[in-house]
């Protein structure tokens, strides 16, 4: 190689001329140490450009070396590594200069959390390249010359602004782990299907409205992930790839669910958000392995008896459907942890047993089993028995189920006569959701007495009356898809309130009353805007098991929240947090507030 001294320092005469600017440095000690170890940790240090130091740091003669002569037997740098680890991530950094083909022994290459637009060409020289992380990033476009690196096995582009990816992808035919999530892309090449070896593929949080068939071919894949897309499809193809653990299909347009006859192994299957209207025995018949089944906020209106075939079964997680009744049959499996029915409008199932949880929700199942002989609830009787303005109200409704009904008819108040029809019977039960209101109607108050339920969902509301604050028998409130942007103080008065479901409003502050509410078990408030959650309050609500803030605008998890150990259910998909990391989220609430907790100052 061609060496020349310039001002005291060699310089290589190929690559690397710097001389005009004074450029970022690197303490000669991370230098030293790196030659010896092979790893470089540059990570956090405000970086806005990579020293030129360190991609010569294996092409320059030390500065030591030039100083000092007499070397003992540490310190003989010709004898010392090649950089194999290079960490460049939390800088500032805009681009990567072409001269990074100055480290072609480099396996781990780790640049996220920066400004970069751009790749150079010369990345492709790195053909021992194992692991790239370009995660947080800036780009838009990816050089043709990143596929030459068919040593690679981990790449990770999430966070960036990518609208295509290349068919050349399917060149790193060793890749067995690929995040391509949170990006703009609408299509996926055809060449995914030659990535045999690949194990993870996150395609979440994208814009893509189908899959290709071609991605049946990889035969290794155990997690898919295509939440929050567009997709109203599901490749049938998809059924053949056998190797299949979690699939997540959350936030999509699906209206039916995929067979998958050949997933014998699948164990976690995520269908929620979506438009689901039927489930069949077709659908669960394979489902053999199947621990985790969540069918949450879709529109299904039964459940085939064939579910309580998945003996594996330990989570099923059914909230806000249409189901209105169940196979009682579901208290046999025998081990179901966790059943999720909140949301649906259940006809012989109290709500009261509802809130007391999964295990008095399957005693109460098993004890019917022997009771019903199809073992399935019964729709209650017809009854004849009407006002004179016919089917306006539902005086059946409210003599034996203690319910005044009003919903689905898109009206924008509700009329005295559904008040008047109440008399002297008990009510219990109000829903008036699915109709146009803009406020809560004053004459709710006159049910102060005996109302423990309400629902007033899928309405216009904009604020909460005091005379709701009034209403002190409450147990569960269901305010979802309103336009409600705070509570007011006075709702504390609630003292045996135990659920609110906010989900789908304009909340941007997490409400303070709610801290104020000891008996508050279930808080949903999926949805929103909100920013944070103050962790030293949540504590206080000693009661609290679970806790949805699903699709906010929370930048950090605060690590006290590791405290409140009385959670079981911790929902925090959907928000822009960098930390804690997918994986741990994915984790489940025990793992993830462990992780919490290890991470609080000491």
């Amino acid at each position: 190689m061609s060496r020349f001294k310039r001002g005291g320092k060699f310089v290589d005469s190929r690559a690397g001329f710097k001389t005009d600017k004074e450029e970022p440095s690197v303490p000669c000690g991370l230098l030293k140490s790196a030659r010896k170890s092979g790893q470089l940790n540059l990570s956090g240090r405000g970086l806005t450009e990579v020293p030129q130091s360190v991609w010569r740091l294996n092409v320059d003669t030390p500065e030591e070396a030039q100083q000092n002569l007499s070397f003992g037997g540490a310190d003989r740098w010709w004898e010392q590594t090649d950089l194999i680890k290079l960490f460049l991530s939390s800088n500032k950094l805009q681009s990567l200069s072409e001269d990074i083909h100055l480290l072609p022994a480099l396996l781990v290459l780790d640049v996220h959390d920066n400004h970069l637009t751009s790749l150079p060409k010369s990345i492709g020289a790195l053909e021992n390249l194992q692991k790239l992380n370009l995660s947080h990033n800036k780009l838009k476009e990816l050089p043709e010359e990143l596929w030459n690196l068919k040593t690679l096995r981990s790449l990770h582009l999430q966070q960036n602004e990518l609208e295509q990816i290349a068919e050349g992808v399917g060149q790193l035919d060793n890749l067995d782990d690929l995040d391509l999530s949170n990006n703009q892309l609408t299509g996926i090449p055809n060449s995914f299907g030659n990535l045999r070896n690949l194990v993870k593929l996150n395609l979440s949080y994208n814009k893509l409205r189908s899959l290709p068939p071609a991605i049946s071919s990889m035969k290794s894949l155990k997690l898919l992930d295509c939440t929050h897309n567009q997709l109203e499809t599901v490749p049938s193809v998809l059924a053949q790839m056998a190797s299949l653990e979690q699939l997540y299909l959350r936030h999509n347009k699906l209206r039916y669910l995929p067979e998958l006859p050949s997933c014998k192994l699948l164990k976690e299957l995520h269908v929620g958000y979506n438009q689901i209207e039927v489930l069949g025995p077709e659908h669960l018949k394979h489902l053999s392995s199947i621990s985790v089944l969540e069918l949450r906020d879709n529109k299904l209106k039964a459940l085939p008896d064939e579910i309580a075939l998945l003996e594996g079964l330990e989570r099923l997680e059914l909230t806000n459907n249409d189901i209105s009744s169940l196979p009682y049959t579901l208290g046999n499996l025998p081990k179901i942890k966790i059943l999720a029915l909140d949301g649906n409008p259940l006809r012989t199932i109290r709500r009261d047993l509802l809130t007391k949880g999964t295990q008095e929700l399957l005693k109460y199942l098993r004890s019917r089993v022997q009771e019903v002989p199809d073992g399935r609830d019964q729709d209650p009787p017809k009854t004849a028995m009407t006002l004179p303005s016919q089917a306006r109200v539902n005086v059946h409704a409210i003599k034996t189920l203690k319910t005044l009904e009003y919903s689905g008819k898109q009206e924008a108040s509700i009329p005295d006569e559904v008040f008047d029809a109440v008399v002297s019977d008990p009510v219990v039960s109000v829903n008036f959701s699915k109709n146009q209101l803009t406020a809560i109607p004053a004459r709710i108050v006159e049910l102060k007495t005996t109302i423990s339920d309400t629902n007033l969902g899928f309405n216009k509301i904009t604020s909460i009356s005091l005379e709701f604050c009034m209403l002190q028998q409450l147990v569960n409130i269901d305010l979802r898809n309103n336009l409600l942007t705070s509570l007011p103080a006075e709702l504390e008065a609630l003292t045996k309130l135990r659920s609110i479901i906010l989900s789908f409003n304009r909340f941007k502050l997490f409400p303070e009353v709610l801290y104020e509410i000891p008996t508050l078990e279930t808080i949903l408030i999926s949805n929103n805007q909100v920013g944070a959650i103050d962790p030293i309050q949540l504590r206080r609500l000693e009661k609290l098991s679970t806790l949805d803030l699903q699709n906010n605008d929370i930048m950090q998890v605060p690590p006290e929240l590791g405290n409140c150990t009385s959670l079981r259910a911790l929902m925090l998909d959907g928000n822009p947090f960098r930390n804690p990391r997918a994986a741990i989220v994915a984790r489940g609430t025990d793992a993830l507030l462990e992780y919490l907790r290890s991470r609080i100052p000491t």
